[in-house]
């Protein structure tokens, strides 16, 4: 499965739709997202603050580490935002690597 994360932009073809970090990360724990492409700002803002793209990075980084899933073969940052965009890559490049250690 391909998932497009995004509040606003429509997916390429192929790709599922979802608006929220939390439907993201739900069918992340399917274990069937093969590639993840991810905006950061979407507009959601909690009691505890901005819900964004990077929490969804975050949870798979906390997945990984625990052992409880493999990452999609491909992540991609679609951000415009390009601080948050930097950000992102480099918690992907996290999760690489981790899974990486997880193989060997």
């Amino acid at each position: 499965m391909r998932v497009f994360l995004d509040d606003t932009r429509q997916p390429p073809d192929g790709y599922t739709l979802v608006r929220t970090a939390e439907e993201a990360i739900e069918l992340l724990k399917s274990g069937s997202v093969t590639h993840l492409s991810l905006d950061h700002d979407l507009g959601i803002f909690t009691e505890t603050g901005e819900v964004t793209g990077y929490n969804v990075v975050l949870w798979l980084e906390q997945a990984v580490v625990e052992g409880t899933l493999t990452p999609p073969e491909v992540i991609t940052v679609h951000s415009s935002n390009p601080g948050a965009r930097t950000k992102m890559e480099l918690a992907i490049k996290s999760i690489r690597r981790l899974a990486e250690q997880d193989r060997q």
